[in-house]
């Protein structure tokens, strides 16, 4: 039975309610789904509702305020197909919108082929424009500055510099906008939109990119559907938009969002093959088995590590492969497999001393010896030798560039929890401090995890004063 809170109550009653046709000043149908519910609990049901089906929306209180005084007469397609999955009895008209006719004209219908009669419109419908700029509970200011203003990455951002922003916001089946044929242009607004989210993913964490990144990924694969003029573009592009795949599964991945960052992966494979790349084949495996492993599927884990070690051992570049063993050995860790676990980790090492190459990938920049200390940690912590997981933390993060404060916050996590499992409270506090130091600048559900986590250990050594200041810190974070 439908509560309160579930995306679909109140359609019941609505679909008894009279037909209504176009919305003229407030949609009183509107107002009629929302119920009993306040604004706030309506915008929260209309994002769980959204992630049901895969969509991406920000709906928040001011939207549906928007909504029921009747300025956005019209929603977009992310926001149409979420309010049909909400209310299934019931037509766009009956929950009191406008057809498209209504608000552009029949010039609207242009370049979409078979699609509803509602359209997208920057005026009326802000679900992932102006009204998402204004206000994403998911992202801080500094960090939507950031992304949406960076020279050429500002393109990349918002439309890769080729499709309007409605269009990109649109679900893919629906752009089908008559386009120019795809140049080195749009191909670097892919490629930079790509290391712009890498390197505020560095500085900040993911949680404030997520939901931002999705839209030029949506970009990315139409223009896989634009076409190229030369193959070698077309292999550009490829690369680029399975690449963009993974960072954003990776951004839903840190957020704690594993199923859409498997989805991500999954889609970028998929791209891998279809374009023959055994470069962008070998990152997916590489990330499916980070998050295999993270969500508990160590047999899944070892099966991608390996997969993707068989695809780059024709890439030349050791490195690659050093991390591949690392994350087969995170496997065999998590299936409880000792031995096979060392011998991971010491092909791993042996590769690493090879030093780097000149056909390594761009995006292995982050692999330096204090990530190999790192992953190696989490071995031994997930083989239960905490006082070894605690040397090889506290490794990583002496050796980590202070500049990347994600990567530094994670590995100081890190330490804490092995050390506080490890019988050492006072020290695991003191590490605990450290990544609060860093909080305010890094957003990683992942990392906040970790410090719960922390504290739930510590919390017995709460008459220790050091552990005590460290809960009560935590505590108001």
């Amino acid at each position: 039975m439908a509560t309160s809170t579930d995306p679909r109550a109140g359609a019941n009653s609505a679909a008894r309610a009279p037909e209504r046709g176009p919305a003229k000043g407030p949609n009183t149908a509107f107002r009629e789904l929302r119920g009993q519910r306040s604004p706030g609990e309506f915008a929260a049901a209309v994002r769980r509702a959204a992630r049901e089906i895969g969509e991406q929306v920000a709906c928040d209180a001011r939207y549906v305020g928007r909504v029921e005084a009747g300025e956005i007469r019209c929603p977009n397609y992310a926001y149409e197909r979420v309010f049909r999955h909400m209310f299934p009895g019931l037509t766009m008209a009956e929950m009191g919108f406008s057809a498209r006719e209504a608000v552009r004209g029949r010039g609207a219908r242009a370049g979409c082929g078979a699609t509803p009669s509602y359209t997208t419109h920057p005026e009326q419908d802000d679900g992932t424009t102006d009204h998402e700029a204004e206000r994403n509970d998911e992202e801080s200011d500094v960090l939507r500055r950031a992304f949406m203003t960076g020279g050429s990455a500002t393109l990349a951002a918002v439309s890769l510099g080729l499709l309007p922003e409605h269009a990109a916001a649109a679900p893919q089946d629906c752009v089908r906008q008559p386009v120019r044929r795809v140049g080195e242009a749009e191909v670097g607004a892919v490629e930079e939109a790509v290391r712009r989210i890498r390197l505020l993913d560095d500085r900040h964490g993911a949680n404030g990119l997520y939901r931002r990144a999705a839209q030029p990924l949506r970009t990315a694969y139409a223009l896989l559907d634009a076409g190229t003029a030369r193959r070698s573009t077309a292999d550009r592009l490829h690369a680029g938009a399975g690449e963009l795949a993974i960072s954003v599964g990776w951004l839903a991945h840190d957020s704690g969002h594993y199923e859409e960052a498997r989805s991500h992966y999954a889609e970028a494979l998929a791209t891998a093959r279809l374009a023959g790349d055994p470069a962008l084949e070998a990152h997916a495996f590489c990330n499916m088995s980070f998050l295999a492993r993270d969500a508990g599927r160590p047999r899944e884990a070892l099966r991608a590590a390996q997969a993707g070690g068989r695809a780059a051992r024709r890439l030349g570049s050791p490195r690659l492969l050093a991390l591949l063993s690392l994350r087969e050995a995170g496997g065999w860790a998590g299936l409880g497999d000792r031995g096979a676990c060392e011998q991971s980790l010491a092909r791993a090492h042996a590769l690493f001393g090879r030093g780097p190459a000149e056909r390594d990938p761009e995006w292995m920049t982050f692999f330096v010896e204090a990530e190999l200390e790192m992953l190696e940690a989490q071995c031994w912590s997930a083989l239960g030798d905490w006082p070894r997981a605690a040397r090889h933390a506290r490794r990583a993060a002496c050796l980590q560039d202070p500049h990347f404060a994600r990567n530094l916050a994670l590995y100081r996590a890190e330490l804490a929890d092995d050390l506080a499992r490890a019988g050492a409270p006072t020290e695991s506090a003191a590490a605990g401090h450290q990544v609060l130091d860093l909080l305010p600048e890094v957003q990683s559900t992942r990392i906040q995890a970790m410090l719960a986590d922390t504290a739930r250990i510590l919390a017995p050594h709460a008459t220790c004063p050091e552990v005590a200041t460290f809960l009560d810190r935590r505590a108001t974070v």
